[in-house]
């Protein structure tokens, strides 16, 4: 079954090297993605109250992007991303998010969440 990929943007007022230690480093995603982050080399653990989920960084690129894939979706090419762009002429930061959902209902759904999680970024940021 193939997933739907979407892609959101959101403007930051933040350097790049800053924003990406919130991306790629357990602490850092501490501060807005899960309420607990665990990393073994590649393999990171992801915990919120009573769940826990798995992901493997797939890829790199110090303060531009990472992407990440959950071990449970191993059959598909769905992954998440989070890209660092900068305004070559206005020098504005945004960031990329990169997702998929099973149907367009979960991408209505995981987008709303996506929004929830870049404000509380922005929030712990002060942004």
């Amino acid at each position: 079954m193939s997933k739907v990929k979407f892609e959101l943007e959101f403007p930051i007022h933040a350097s790049p090297s800053m924003l990406y230690q919130y991306f790629a480093t357990p602490a850092g995603l501490e501060e807005w993605f899960a309420d607990r982050v665990n990393s073994r080399g590649k393999l990171i653990t992801f915990m919120w109250d009573d769940s826990e989920e798995e992901a493997k960084i797939i890829t790199k690129k110090a303060d531009e992007r990472i992407k990440f894939k959950w071990t449970e979706s191993e059959g598909d090419d769905s992954y998440f991303e989070f890209k660092i762009q900068v305004d070559p002429l206005t020098k504005d930061v945004a960031v990329i998010v990169t997702d998929f959902a099973d149907d367009e209902d979960d991408a209505e759904e995981a987008k709303m969440l996506w929004q929830n999680q870049i404000e509380e970024l922005k929030h712990t940021i002060g942004a």
